[in-house]
């Protein structure tokens, strides 16, 4: 019974998939007919279950290859220099598909008593030939580009060479025109600060700030510099503008509170509620624990310094000397340091609280330090502006 059910599973699973292939025949969708029937066929492709995937390839093999040699005809008689990348995917892919097929050979057609048909060609002159054809069509359209003033010219050169490359390695001096289109396609922006506060900011934090190779920012057509280079023209710059800067007093903060807790201190004898022994059922008396009461008083102290340093980023676009954008920016860094000292049974308290007890007062960090502990915070949101805006959108 088991392998009648697994018979019958089978057999409907093979009937979906033959149906499923012969709706993409009908459809036109013939690569994919081939698809589904190679997937199919590549086991027990004797089997005579398998014979409708035989049939269903055969056609699907014909009415593809008549396609592509139709599309090709009209190409070539249209003979548009546009149209060789056409052309020699078309080839590519003639010859793909019987080799996809060859390993599969022979198919037979048992009612018919003969093996399928697959008419195989020799598409290699045409391969070679509609590949240079588009190789020297793909040169010569990337250096008109390369002609242009305009980068995006230069970006669109750039990837035409790199498929070139891809498809014919080491065509004449393509590698060398690809660095001269990267280079003429990119945008160089120039980053640096200005200080309108009152204070001095750290040499080390403006470092900081603009060291962009911990930013990991730069992508294939942007790149940003904080120290200008010679034969560079800068086409956009990045200010970071710090407006104002706050730094609080120093402050030691003062708190005293008791804490108490029970403890298990042993075990007592356990009594009724007139004072009897309470006794077990072999008479022995029940023991429990004994708890007992502590306390602990507090004297805590924190340590309390702030600075907040506000500043505006200017998008600049050099070509015009306009503003393109600007963007507030915030940062806080805060001082936040606790010590303590205790009366009593310091059990009283929490554990994780012990670690103030082993402390005592620290030196307050001077205004430089505080202004500098802002920068991860301000690198962290300096980041996310220049990656979510662009200088072009």
């Amino acid at each position: 019974m088991r392998k009648i059910t697994l018979l019958l599973i089978a057999t409907l699973f093979v009937a979906c998939g033959v149906k499923q292939t012969q709706t993409l025949l009908s459809n036109g969708n013939y690569d994919a007919a081939i698809d589904n029937a190679i997937n199919s066929l590549s086991s027990n492709k004797t089997s005579k279950g398998k014979q409708d995937y035989v049939y269903l390839l055969e056609e699907a093999f014909a009415k593809a290859k008549a396609r592509d040699i139709n599309s090709l005809n009209l190409l070539k008689k249209e003979n548009n220099p546009a149209n060789y990348e056409r052309i020699f995917n078309l080839y590519s892919q003639l010859r793909n598909r019987q080799e996809r097929i060859k390993p599969l050979l022979p198919l037979a057609l048992h009612k018919e008593g003969r093996n399928a048909i697959f008419p195989m060609d020799d598409y290699s002159d045409q391969i070679i030939e509609s590949k240079n054809r588009l190789s020297g069509y793909l040169y010569s359209n990337a250096k008109k580009l390369m002609n242009s003033s305009n980068k995006m010219d230069f970006r669109q050169a750039f990837d035409d060479l790199m498929y070139l490359d891809k498809l014919n390695p080491n065509y004449q001096d393509v590698r060398a025109l690809m660095d001269q289109a990267q280079f003429k396609g990119t945008d160089f922006v120039h980053v640096y600060t200005k200080n309108e506060t009152n204070m001095v900011i750290p040499a080390r934090l403006q470092d900081d700030l603009l060291d962009f190779s911990t930013y990991g920012i730069n992508d294939k057509w942007t790149v940003y510099h904080n120290n200008k280079q010679k034969n560079i023209k800068y086409d956009f710059g990045m200010i970071v503008n710090f407006r104002q800067i706050n730094i609080s007093p120093e402050q030691v903060k003062e708190r005293q509170f008791v804490k108490e807790k029970q403890i298990k201190d042993g075990v007592k004898t356990l009594l009724d509620n007139n004072g009897n022994v309470v006794k077990d059922s072999l008479g022995n008396p029940i023991k429990v624990d004994n708890f007992k009461s502590i306390t602990v008083s507090i004297y805590e102290f924190t340590q309390f310094k702030s600075c907040q340093v506000t500043a505006k980023v200017d998008y600049i676009d050099f070509r015009n000397n306009q503003l393109i954008d600007a963007f507030p920016v915030a940062s806080e860094f805060v001082f936040d340091y606790i010590y303590a000292n205790y009366n009593g049974d310091k059990r009283a308290c929490e554990d994780s609280y012990y670690q103030y007890f082993d402390r005592r007062a620290v030196p307050f960090p001077s205004n430089e330090q505080m202004v500098y502990d802002t920068g991860e915070d301000l690198k962290a949101k300096l980041k996310s502006i220049i990656t979510n805006n662009k200088f072009r959108r």
